[in-house]
């Protein structure tokens, strides 16, 4: 099993969802995160004084799947998250060693 952790922009969240949802994929988890990357921030303009916004507003997308679906998902994830725009976000896939559901006491692949 993998672990795919996606930061992407905060619109894109319901069509990243969506390619998830029509792939199979059950569940996930959302995090509101802030960040930057190689666009290191930006300028703005409030009440007449400049101020620079350091860390940008993103959405961390958590979600556990089967090895089988990895590449699906990440296709579907960049399709549905990308602007071509700089800040489009990041993928992070990691290895899972054991799910539990709490409920029923499923392991492994059945438990996701």
């Amino acid at each position: 099993m993998k672990k795919i952790e996606a930061i992407i922009k905060p619109f894109k969240l319901d069509e990243v969802r969506e390619a998830l949802s029509d792939i199979g994929v059950t569940g996930l988890t959302v995090s509101e995160v802030k960040g930057f990357g190689r666009q290191k921030g930006h300028t703005e303009l409030y009440r007449g004084a400049e101020y620079v916004v350091d860390f940008l507003p993103k959405l961390k997308i958590e979600i556990v799947i089967a090895d089988e679906l990895l590449e699906t998902a990440l296709d579907a994830i960049i399709k549905a998250a990308r602007t071509n725009k700089i800040g489009d976000g990041k993928i992070f896939v990691l290895p899972v060693e054991q799910v539990v559901r709490i409920r029923t006491g499923e392991i492994g692949e059945s438990a996701v």
